[in-house]
C-alpha cells in the first residue's frame, strides 16, 4: 500500500509538461518583442548620429553664421555675435523688417540647434532680435 500509483506519476508529468511549454512559448514571445525593440533602437541610434553630425560641427555652424552674416542685405542690420562654451548668441537691438526676414529665412532653412529666438516689434519697420545657437 505505501506504493505510489503510476497514473498519479504521469499525470504530474504531463503537468510539469505543459508548465514548462507555457514557460517556452513565453519566453519565446519576450525573445520576439525584445528583438523588435533592439531594431527599433539600433533605427532610432542611427538617426540620432546623423544629427549629431549635422548640428554638433561647431567649425561648419561658424562658418554658416559667418556666412549668413557677411551677406549684403544683413549690412545695416547691426547684428552682434557673441560666442559662449556651448555655443552662439546673435542679438541686435534694432532691425529692420526686410533684413529681420532675410535673417529668419536663412536661419530657419538651414540646419541650426536654435534653443532660443526673441523677436519684439519696435515699431512699424523696426524690431530687435535675439537668438541662440547650441552645438
Amino acid at each position: 500500500m505505501n506504493r505510489i500509483n503510476p497514473l498519479h506519476i504521469g499525470i504530474v508529468l504531463l503537468l510539469l509538461l505543459g508548465f514548462l511549454a507555457l514557460k517556452l512559448s513565453n519566453a519565446k514571445s519576450e525573445l520576439v518583442e525584445a528583438k523588435a525593440s533592439y531594431q527599433e533602437t539600433a533605427k532610432l541610434s542611427t538617426a540620432l548620429s546623423g544629427l549629431k553630425d549635422v548640428y554638433a560641427d561647431k567649425d561648419k555652424v561658424k562658418k554658416s553664421v559667418e556666412r549668413i552674416l557677411k551677406t549684403p542685405s544683413l549690412a545695416s542690420a547691426n547684428i552682434e555675435q557673441k560666442q559662449t562654451k556651448s555655443g552662439l548668441s546673435l542679438n541686435s537691438q534694432s532691425i529692420d523688417i526686410t533684413a529681420l526676414n532675410s535673417v529668419m529665412g536663412k536661419f530657419l532653412n538651414a540646419s541650426f540647434n536654435i534653443t532660443t529666438l526673441k523677436i519684439k516689434k519696435l515699431s512699424p519697420t523696426k524690431a530687435s532680435l535675439y537668438m541662440e545657437i547650441t552645438w
